[in-house]
C-alpha cells in the first residue's frame, strides 16, 4: 500500500508538520509505504501532489485544515479529473476543519484520524458529492461551502492576520468587518429561476459549516446530490449580531431573514464581491456553481 501524504508546513500555525510526521509514523507502522510531500507554498505542494498521483499511489492523504482538503479535492474530484479513482484521506489538524467535521472525523487526534484512514482503505471508503465552480474560464472544486458576501469579506480580512489564532481570529475579523459592511445587491439564478436579491451574505453549501463550526446549512448532506443555498437578507448591525451566535447551534434557520433552499445549480452575480470555497480564495463574482454527485471517494 502506497500513500501520498501531503502536508503544508505553513498550515495551522505550525501544527501541520508534526501531524504529518505522526500520521506517517502510524501508516508505516501499519505496513504502508509513505511518500511525504511538504513544500513551502500551496502552489508547489499542489504540483507535487499532481506528480505523485501521476506516478501512482493507492491514496492521497492531506494533513491540515480545510485548505489542505481543498487541495486534495481539486486534485481528485470529478469524472473529468485524471485521478478520480484515488481516494482522499484527511488528518484534521487545521483551524476550521469543517469538512472533517461534516465527515465525522476525529480532529486534532492524529492516531485516531490515521486509524480512520486505514479503516477506510480496508473498506473502500465512501462516495460524496463535490461542488464545481466555473469562474473566468477556470474550474475549481470544493467539498464544503462557497462563501460570497459578508462571510467571504471576513475570510479576506482574517486571512491577512497572523494573530489571534483559531476561532478568535475569525470572530474578531467579523466584528471589524461589521463596522463598515453594507448589504449587497445580487442577481441569483437557481435551477433556472432568476431574481434580484439584497443580502448580507449568500453561501452555497455542500457541507454544513464554515469558520470552524458555524452551521450555515445544518441539514446539508455530503451525498444527497444537492447543494444548499443559504441567504441572509439585509439586517441592521444589531439584529445581525443577535442572529450570529445562533449559527453555531443551527438555530438561526427559523429567523425570518434566513432563507435556505436545495438546488443543483446556482449562478451568482454582484459587483465587488470575492468568493471563497473551503476557506480558500476563488476570485470575484460572477460564478456558476453546480453539484457533481459521487465525484469523490473519501476514507471516512
Amino acid at each position: 500500500m502506497k500513500i501520498a501524504l501531503a502536508v503544508n508546513p505553513r498550515a495551522s500555525f505550525g501544527r501541520g508538520p508534526q501531524a504529518g510526521r505522526d500520521a506517517a509514523a502510524c501508516f508505516r507502522a501499519a505496513g504502508a509505504e509513505v511518500l511525504l510531500l511538504s513544500e513551502d507554498s500551496y502552489e508547489t505542494l499542489a504540483r507535487a501532489v499532481d506528480k505523485a498521483l501521476a506516478d501512482g499511489v493507492d491514496a492521497l492523504v492531506v494533513a491540515g485544515g480545510d485548505g489542505m482538503v481543498h487541495l486534495g479535492v481539486n486534485a481528485l474530484a470529478g469524472s473529468g479529473a485524471p485521478y478520480g479513482a484515488t481516494p482522499l484521506g484527511i488528518i484534521p489538524s487545521g483551524t476550521g476543519n469543517d469538512v472533517a467535521r461534516a465527515l465525522g472525523l476525529p480532529r486534532h487526534d492524529t492516531p485516531a484520524a490515521a486509524a480512520r484512514v486505514l479503516a477506510g482503505l480496508a473498506s473502500g471508503g465512501r462516495l460524496i458529492d463535490a461542488g464545481r465552480i466555473s469562474s473566468g474560464g477556470r474550474t475549481h472544486w470544493f467539498a464544503g461551502v462557497v462563501s460570497a458576501g459578508f462571510d467571504a469579506a471576513v475570510n479576506e480580512r482574517a486571512n491577512a492576520w497572523r494573530r489571534p489564532r483559531g476561532q478568535a481570529r475569525y470572530n474578531l475579523a467579523m466584528l471589524r468587518e461589521l463596522a463598515t459592511f453594507r448589504a449587497i445587491e445580487y442577481t441569483v439564478t437557481a435551477d433556472g429561476e432568476r431574481w434580484e436579491q439584497g443580502a448580507m451574505l449568500i453561501s452555497v453549501a455542500n457541507g454544513q459549516s464554515i469558520g470552524g463550526g458555524m452551521k450555515v446549512a445544518p441539514d446539508a448532506a455530503l451525498d444527497d446530490g444537492f447543494l444548499d443555498l443559504f441567504i441572509v437578507t439585509p439586517l441592521s448591525r444589531a439584529r445581525f449580531l443577535a442572529v450570529f451566535p445562533k449559527v453555531f447551534s443551527g438555530r438561526h434557520v427559523d429567523h425570518p431573514a434566513v432563507q435556505l433552499r436545495r438546488v443543483r445549480r446556482v449562478e451568482l452575480e454582484a459587483r465587488g464581491v470575492v468568493a471563497y470555497a473551503d476557506g480558500e480564495r476563488i476570485g470575484p463574482l460572477p460564478l456558476v456553481i453546480d453539484v457533481v454527485p459521487a465525484a469523490l471517494r473519501v476514507l471516512a
